[in-house]
């Protein structure tokens, strides 16, 4: 299954994990995106999401329905976890791209009973354009993928118009991805400390010595942070897995 992109110039394919029964990869530029396991879609394959399901596990009792706002659709991978664990939940994907967005939800159907409401434009705009009076148990920014991320999203301002849409216990959630030295990170950690209550990370261990490319997923609170999340999330994984909050945070000030 291919699709050109006209917005991008390049071409997305979707074609099945030759080893996972009811797995599918999307591809874009030849480069590896997103993995779905339509069979049983809360399982996910790469650790970096798994990690932001964990915290989707933690803003709600469990099984309860949520509100969730994904900056980022992808393959809607994350959609089709918290539709699979907690059904009966209210989603709204941005997605810059339309054809992408498109193309998965005519390659790879979302399971029966989703609720998710698809929308074409920039993350930004998007949070304007939602419907008023709607608050987010959940936001999630999965656009980083550089150090190069866009100035009008990688900001102070964003954020706090972020945190505006959640719920009273939601919780913003932004996937980092960055380079050896973590310049990236470090300035999303400022910037997230200064629009949230208060900011935990969670990655690979190896990942906090600054010497690797790799994921940092951040976690804004409206409160203080939950001591009892960095236990939760330190056992849960992928591991090795570590959570900085508090002070220790502060080894990755900008």
């Amino acid at each position: 299954m291919r699709r050109f992109l006209h917005t991008t110039g390049q071409e997305a394919v979707i074609e099945p994990d030759e080893f996972t029964d009811g797995g599918y990869v999307l591809s874009i530029g030849g480069a590896e995106q997103s993995h779905v396991n339509l069979a049983e879609p809360d399982d996910i394959f790469y650790e970096y999401l798994r990690r932001i399901g964990h915290v989707v596990d933690l803003v709600a009792p469990w099984g309860e329905p949520i509100t969730a706002l994904h900056l980022g659709a992808g393959a809607l991978t994350l959609a089709r976890y918290i539709q699979a664990t907690r059904p009966g939940s209210v989603q709204y994907a941005v997605e810059l791209e339309g054809e992408l967005l498109d193309f998965v939800l005519e390659a790879l159907p979302l399971p029966a009973g989703t609720e998710l409401h698809p929308m074409v434009g920039d993350a930004r705009d998007a949070l304007a354009a939602l419907p008023a009076g709607l608050g987010f148990d959940v936001v999630i920014l999965d656009i980083f993928s550089g150090p190069e991320a866009p100035a009008h999203l990688a900001c102070t301002e964003f954020y706090q118009e972020a945190a505006a849409r959640l719920s009273p216990r939601g919780v913003l959630v932004v996937n980092v991805g960055d380079e050896p030295g973590l310049t990236l990170v470090r300035s999303q950690v400022a910037a997230l400390r200064r629009a949230m209550a208060d900011v935990a990370a969670a990655a690979e261990t190896g990942m906090f010595a600054g010497d690797q490319p790799g994921n940092i997923i951040l976690a804004g609170t409206q409160g203080p942070w939950p001591a009892a999340w960095t236990a939760a999330l330190t056992a849960r994984g992928p591991h090795p897995a570590k959570v900085l909050a508090g002070a220790e945070l502060d080894v990755l000030s900008d």
